[in-house]
């Protein structure tokens, strides 16, 4: 399943960027985030609990940054297994100055298994995009 989206942030591409980078500041606005743990340089160790239709589980696993442009773009890599199956998804982030405003550009690719696949990708892609916006949202009202 592939989406992409992209959200305007009234600051410089400097202040996006360092509340992209602030692990305090993403834990706190991933929906669902029970934990968001340094493992390692530009790794971290998660749990999620997630909720789709009648399947609500709790997820362990990684999260990576890669392949970083500082104030201009980089790649999250995240795998999570739980109860209701597995997660693995890729993010590429690109930041573009828009005057005194940033557009982050998002794309998002996100395969599953187990219990949670078979909600179909309609449902998890609707999820996925509905976790994406409260997200950025989220990050928004931090500036």
């Amino acid at each position: 399943m592939e989406n992409s989206s992209s959200y305007r942030f009234d600051a410089p591409a400097d202040r996006v960027w360092n509340l992209l980078m602030d692990p305090a500041v993403i834990a706190s606005c991933i929906p669902g985030c029970d934990s968001f743990e340094p493992d390692g340089e530009d790794r971290y160790r998660v749990r999620l609990t997630v909720g789709l239709a009648a399947i609500t589980g709790t997820y362990d696993g990684t999260v990576v940054i890669s392949d970083k442009v500082p104030q201009t773009s980089y790649r999250l890599t995240a795998e999570g297994q739980g109860r209701p199956g597995f997660v693995k998804g890729t993010s590429a982030i690109a930041l573009r100055p828009d005057g005194a405003a940033t557009i982050v550009e998002v794309g998002v690719t996100v395969q599953t298994g187990g219990a949670i696949a078979r909600l179909g990708q309609r449902l998890i892609g609707s999820v996925s995009r509905m976790m994406l916006d409260r997200f950025f949202a989220c990050l928004q009202g931090k500036l």
